[in-house]
C-alpha cells in the first residue's frame, strides 16, 4: 500500500497545525514548532512531513534517548503500515534497521553528529528534525550548531524543524532569528493532587510501594510511576510482584530491557490486565504509554554533574524541576480526568528550580572539544544556546593535552583516530594503547579494553535471581564488547573474558587520576 495511502488522523491537537507546519516547512528553511506534551508532535509531525513535504532527500528526526528513538521509529512504521526498516528505520548506537528504501531515520544523538562530522553537506538528506530539543543535551545542542553552520555555509536548502515542549528560557530565536515559529496546545484534563511526603531517611522501595498498593485501591485505570533510575525500578518491580494478583501488571520501562519488555510497557495491556508502569524521566515527554490516568511521581530524578575538583563526572540523584513535575502530572490528564500523587509536600513543590540546567552548563567538556576540532573550530565560535563555561573548557583542554590527543585546539594524531570512535576521548585513549600494547605482543589487553569499554557503558546486573541473571550478565557483556572488538578485529570473535590487565587499562583512561604515595619511614 503506498504511503500516502495509509497514514490515519492521530485526532490529537497536533493535527490542526499539520498543514500549516508542512506549508512552513515548504517555503522556509527554519522552522521551530512548540507543541505541549500530548499534542502528538513525536508521531503525526514526521509522517505528515514524508507524506507531504515536496522533498526527494531522506528526513532525519534527533530523539535524545535510544529508548524513545527505537520505540517511536516501531511505532511509526506500524502507523506508515510497512515493516520497520522500510519507508520507516532508525539508527542506534550498535544497532539499525535501515534499508534503500528508508525515507524517514529515528536517530539518537550521537549518530546525527558523526552524519554531520563525516560529510557537512549531509548529501541525500533534505530534512533534519530536532525532537524534543527543551531536553537540552549536550549533544543535541552541538549537532544544531553544526547543522546551523553547514546550513549557512554548504546547504542554504536544508531544512530544520526544531520541536520543543516548551519555548521558555529557551531563546532558539538567537540563533535562528528568521525561523517561523509555531505554537501548539495539548490536551490535558483535569487533574487531581495528593501530596504524601515520604520519610528520606528510611528505605524508599517499601514506601514507594505502599503508595502504589494505596493507589491501586483507590483508583481505576492505568498508572505510571516515576523513579530516579533503572536499579529502583527494577528492585521496586520485585517488591511489588510479590504483593499484587494477576490481573496486575507490573511493567518496567528502560533502556536496559529487552525491546519486548519495553513494547510490553508502553503498549495496551492484554487480557485486561490493569497496568503498572515503571519508569524514569524518559517517559516525561519522550514516550507515549497507552492509557494512563493514575500518575505517581518519587520527584527524583538522576543528572550528571561533572567535578572540576575532581575532572570526573558524577550522577546525582535529585529533585526535578517544577518544569519536569509539571510534565509527568500531565501524563495523568491526557485520555480524561486524571489523579496525580507527589510524594513531597507542597512547601517542596514550591522550592523546585523552574527549568533544568542544560548539559553544557554541568558536564565535562573533554568530548565537545574534540567534536569542535573535528569540525575545525573551537566550542566558544560556535552557534551555541549557552555559553560553555570557562573553567570547565579549560579542564578539558588540559586532560585533552595530556592525552595526546588536542594541541592549540587542533586534533593530533591519535586524537583523529580518537574523534572517530563513538566514547569518551578518556576511552579512546584507552583502546588505542590497548591496540598499540597488543600489536607489541602483550596479548589479550585489546579485548580486556572492549570487554571493560562494556561494562563502563551498560551497568549489567539488576534484581532478581542471580544464577540466571549472572548467565545473562555474561552473553550482554560479550555482545556489547564483540561490537567493540569489530572495530579493530572485524573478522574475528572476541576472546574470553580476562581481567589481568585492568590497573594498566584504568591508568590509560584515568592518567590524571594516579597518585603516589610516600611513606615516610
Amino acid at each position: 500500500m503506498p504511503l500516502a495511502q495509509c497514514l490515519p488522523s492521530t485526532g490529537l491537537p497536533i493535527d490542526d497545525y499539520l498543514s500549516q507546519i508542512t506549508q512552513q516547512c515548504t517555503d522556509f528553511n527554519q522552522v521551530i514548532l512548540q507543541a505541549a506534551p500530548g499534542a502528538g508532535k513525536s508521531t503525526a509531525v514526521p509522517l505528515h512531513l514524508l507524506r507531504h513535504l515536496p522533498v526527494e532527500g531522506k528526513i532525519i528526526m534527533l530523539e535524545p534517548r535510544r529508548l524513545a528513538a527505537k520505540n517511536i521509529a516501531s511505532y511509526l512504521a506500524e502507523q506508515s503500515h510497512q515493516p520497520l526498516g522500510k519507508a520507516v528505520g532508525y539508527r542506534i548506537r550498535g544497532e539499525q534497521r535501515v534499508s534503500s528504501e528508508t525515507r524517514l531515520e529515528i536517530v539518537t544523538e550521537g549518530v546525527l553528529t558523526r552524519m554531520l562530522q563525516q560529510d557537512p553537506e549531509l548529501t541525500g538528506i533534505d530534512v533534519l528534525i530536532f525532537d524534543e530539543f527543551h531536553e537540552r543535551s549536550l549533544q543535541a545542542d552541538t549537532a544544531l550548531a553544526f547543522a546551523l553552520e553547514s546550513q549557512v555555509a554548504l546547504r542554504p536548502d536544508l531544512k530544520i524543524l526544531v520541536m520543543s515542549a516548551t519555548l521558555e528560557g529557551l531563546p532558539l530565536l538567537s540563533l535562528m532569528p528568521d525561523a517561523q515559529v509555531t505554537s501548539c496546545p495539548g490536551r490535558t484534563f483535569p487533574i487531581t493532587y495528593f501530596y504524601s511526603p515520604v520519610n528520606r531517611q528510611q528505605p524508599m522501595i517499601p514506601q514507594w510501594g505502599s503508595c502504589v498498593l494505596t493507589a491501586l485501591n483507590q483508583q481505576s485505570g492505568n498508572m505510571l510511576v516515576f523513579l530516579p533510575g533503572a536499579g529502583e525500578i527494577d528492585r521496586l518491580a520485585v517488591w511489588l510482584k510479590e504483593k499484587v494478583d494477576a490481573q496486575t501488571l507490573i511493567a518496567p520501562l528502560h533502556g536496559r530491557l529487552p525491546f519486548s519488555d519495553q513494547q510490553a510497557a508502553i503498549r495496551p495491556s492484554e487480557h485486561n490486565q490493569r497496568k503498572v508502569v515503571l519508569a524514569t524521566n524518559v517517559a516525561e515527554t519522550s514516550l507515549t504509554i497507552e492509557g494512563i490516568s493514575v500518575v505517581i511521581d518519587s520527584g527524583l530524578e538522576r543528572r550528571s554533574y561533572f567535578d572540576l575538583k575532581t575532572g570526573v563526572s558524577r550522577l546525582d540523584t535529585r529533585m526535578i524541576s517544577k518544569a519536569s513535575s509539571t510534565q509527568r502530572a500531565g501524563r495523568a490528564g491526557r485520555l480524561g480526568p486524571g489523579v496525580c500523587y507527589r510524594l513531597w509536600s507542597q512547601e517542596q513543590l514550591a522550592r523546585l528550580e523552574e527549568q533544568a540546567p542544560p548539559e553544557i552548563i554541568r558536564s565535562d567538556l573533554s568530548g565537545l572539544l574534540v567534536e569542535a576540532a573535528q569540525w575545525g573550530t573551537t566550542p566558544e565560535a560556535l552557534p551555541l544556546l549557552d555559553v560553555p563555561p570557562a573553567p570547565a573548557l579549560a579542564a578539558g583542554r588540559t586532560l585533552l593535552q595530556r592525552l595526546d590527543v588536542l594541541k592549540n585546539d587542533k586534533l593530533t594524531e591519535e586524537g583523529q583516530r580518537i574523534a572517530t570512535l563513538p566514547c569518551e576521548p578518556r576511552f579512546g585513549h584507552m583502546l588505542l594503547n590497548a591496540e598499540k600494547l597488543e600489536q607489541e605482543g602483550m596479548d589479550g589487553i585489546l579485548s580486556e579494553a572492549c570487554y571493560l569499554m562494556a561494562l563502563l557503558e551498560d551497568r549489567i546486573l539488576t534484581t532478581g535471581q542471580l544464577s540466571v541473571q549472572l548467565q545473562q550478565s555474561v552473553n550482554q557483556l560479550k555482545s556489547a564488547a564483540q561490537r567493540w572488538w569489530q572495530r579493530f578485529k572485524p573478522a574475528r570473535s572476541i576472546p574470553p573474558f580476562s581481567h589481568q590487565h585492568i590497573d594498566i587499562l584504568t591508568a590509560f583512561a584515568w592518567p590524571d587520576r594516579i597518585a603516589l604515595c610516600m611513606q615516610s619511614t
